[in-house]
């Protein structure tokens, strides 16, 4: 799931853009904040960012500079001041949306930001800690994610491997090719030779449980991924 952040110091537009985005992506997680110290105390990752310039406190550009230097997530800034554009360019902005927005370029950029984050997620490998040390592992070679207690079992075409995580983080990390189908799987979409309402079978011949609560949000996300 994209994990999306939209911080304007008024809600109005905070509301807005949160409506925008939900028109169109309904697979995303949006959190918003009234400004740009709020956002930087936030521990979460974001994939993407839509950040107005003219705030109180800690502007936009400041905001962004602060993100830039842990943090490569998409940076769209939507602002009523056209004088900042150049500054954009210093801290590797996406994009540049002047208000009034026109939903119909929003949605155009806002779409292209989205396949880059998905790109990106798809082609990067996983890094994960174990007790041999720092691993990485291509996520296309992942049939599936068990949670045991507080251990995540990595099936892979490789074998099994066993570390400690939360698999809510793992879900972010993965990206749109696996889907959350229980509580405790996390299944890649590509490997998916069969399904009903009560199991998943894999092309490797495993099975593994589906959550019948979920079925329908599976089918939903299968067919999706199936059209890309």
């Amino acid at each position: 799931m994209l994990q999306i952040a939209v911080c304007d110091d008024e809600k109005r537009m905070r509301d807005y853009l949160e409506a925008l985005i939900q028109l169109e992506y309904t697979g995303c997680q949006i959190k918003k904040f009234a400004s740009g110290s709020q956002l930087l105390l936030e521990e979460n990752h974001f994939d993407i960012l839509l950040l107005d310039i003219a705030m109180e406190e800690l502007n936009g550009i400041e905001t962004a500079k602060t993100i830039r230097k842990n943090s490569d997530a998409i940076i769209i800034f939507v602002t009523a001041l056209k004088e900042y554009v150049f500054e954009a360019f210093d801290v590797e902005a996406f994009h540049y949306i002047l208000k009034p927005v026109d939903e119909g370029k929003f949605n155009e950029i806002f779409g292209r930001a989205v396949k880059e984050v998905k790109a990106s997620k798809k082609t990067e490998p996983l890094m994960i800690k174990t007790d041999l040390g720092y691993q990485y592992i291509s996520k296309e070679t992942i049939f599936f994610a068990e949670n045991q207690a507080r251990k995540i079992i990595l099936h892979t075409l490789h074998g099994n491997i066993a570390y400690y995580a939360k698999m809510s983080d793992l879900e972010v990390a993965l990206g749109s090719q696996f889907f959350r189908c229980h509580r405790g799987y996390l299944v890649n979409l590509d490997e998916i030779r069969l399904y009903d309402m009560n199991k998943i079978q894999l092309k490797n011949g495993e099975e593994i449980y589906m959550a019948k609560r979920k079925y329908h949000a599976f089918v939903t996300a299968y067919m999706n991924f199936l059209r890309r």
